[in-house]
């Protein structure tokens, strides 16, 4: 092999290498750290307190029990949604971290039982967290009771309206294996890291974002463009090889035959 063509490989070898060693790998439910993120509570402190897990990057969504499972190791359960008041005021978080599309699971799911002639299908849906509550802001026609199980509260900004009216923020049954964003609920000690504390019984609509995401979001940016950057840099620098070692290798060629020249002129003077 030829010692331009050998060190181009070994460049490229070098290049892919490390490539795919800074690659990250997608987060599971195991892996996902809610700690970090920043509880939203009534009044600054007031229980229950709230944390609505939003992923921008649709591949690190969970599914029900994922979400159900990262909620609990954080304290917390999938939020249990038991008035007007509370599903007005989840909506106001939703709204303030302005997320594209992407439903969200709540902690609502039809209980493992077979339906009776006698059983209305939504009166099979109860709360994970043991909540007795009997509200619900079901879409029309829903629940459908088919293979959806799980319960998600619907946001697709972009979206038309159906023929029930709005479709945001209205719930309806979803397949439990399909991967959302979701809402926790803390309702038993008090946070760890409260919101802002706030006079009165204002809610305080302190955006509820992951730190780990925004810094993972920097980092992914970052390195993004540092591979550009090194890609680029590539791209020039290794067609140029070859052509550089030529001009070496002439140069040298050149320079021994001059030293030559001049050393038999030399010898051919009296």
């Amino acid at each position: 092999m030829r010692p331009g063509t050998a060190l181009q490989a070994v460049l490229l070898a070098v290049l892919l290498v490390g490539l795919r060693a800074a690659t990250g790998r997608l987060l599971s439910a195991s892996d996902l750290d809610l700690r970090g993120g920043q509880p939203v509570c009534r009044g600054g402190t007031q229980r229950p307190c709230y944390k609505v897990i939003y992923f921008h990057d649709t591949s690190r969504r969970l599914n029900f029990e994922e979400a159900k499972e990262a909620c609990r190791r954080d304290g917390g359960q999938l939020v249990s949604i038991e008035s007007e008041d509370e599903q007005k005021l989840i909506e106001k978080f939703i709204e303030n971290l302005l997320p594209s599309d992407g439903d969200f699971w709540i902690g609502l799911r039809r209980r493992e039982e077979k339906q009776s002639n006698s059983t209305a299908c939504q009166d099979l849906y109860a709360w994970t967290d043991g909540s007795i509550s009997q509200f619900r802001n079901w879409y029309v026609d829903e629940p459908s009771c088919g293979s959806e199980v799980c319960v998600v509260m619907y946001h697709q900004p972009s979206a038309p309206a159906g023929i029930g009216g709005p479709y945001m923020f209205r719930w309806n049954d979803d397949r439990c294996n399909i991967k959302n964003n979701f809402i926790c609920k803390y309702s038993d000690e008090k946070p760890a890291v409260p919101s802002r504390e706030a006079e009165g019984e204002e809610t305080e609509l302190t955006t509820p974002v992951l730190p780990e995401e925004t810094q993972e979001e920097d980092a992914k940016k970052t390195f993004k463009e540092s591979r550009e950057a090194a890609l680029n840099l590539a791209y020039i620098l290794i067609p140029g090889i070859p052509l550089l070692l030529l001009l070496v290798v002439t140069t040298v060629v050149c320079w021994v035959w001059i030293c030559r020249r001049r050393q038999k002129t030399g010898a051919a003077r009296p």
